[in-house]
């Protein structure tokens, strides 16, 4: 069954490599808005979305949100781990990013589309999901909501 929206955020385990950070464990996550964003070297529309990805680190890293890709293969080139850091270099993808080779993140997930992204809120229950070439037009208005309720109220 899909995963649903109130789901909780599923384990981060089973990747075979992780780029620009350590091994994310769930738990160490919560207490802050998190967009998990599932991509593929061989989809064009997901290489599109790096810069908006950058952008809402840039604005909305210090208002508490963190950003995790999970690079998905669609085929087998796509596993090739080498290409994968070529992508990354050459898209200046600088948030953690886990390879999942063997779909082990994605079945936690239920995740069949690239792009795709799942953002949960600061009790790591899932609030948003979109997928495909307009995803991504989706998800900013949903991190804003997220993370303005979790600001503090300013006192007059």
């Amino acid at each position: 069954m899909p995963l649903r929206m109130d789901s909780d955020l599923p384990q981060l385990e089973g990747g075979t490599d992780w780029f620009n950070s350590e091994p994310i464990k769930r738990d160490s996550l919560k207490g802050n808005t998190v967009l998990i964003h599932f991509w593929a070297i061989s989809c064009g529309t997901c290489k599109e979305s790096f810069p908006d990805i950058e952008r809402w680190i840039a604005t909305y890293g210090p208002k508490g949100l963190k950003v995790i890709s999970v690079h998905m293969p669609r085929q087998e080139s796509d596993t090739n781990v080498e290409s994968v850091k070529e992508c990354m270099a050459e898209y200046d993808v600088k948030q953690p990013c886990v390879v999942d080779n063997w779909h082990t993140i994605t079945d936690e997930f239920e995740n069949k589309f690239v792009p795709a992204y799942y953002v949960f809120d600061t009790d790591l229950k899932m609030r948003h999901f979109s997928a495909g070439e307009k995803a991504v037009k989706m998800v900013e208005p949903v991190l804003e909501r997220l993370l303005n309720q979790a600001e503090p109220t300013p006192t007059t």
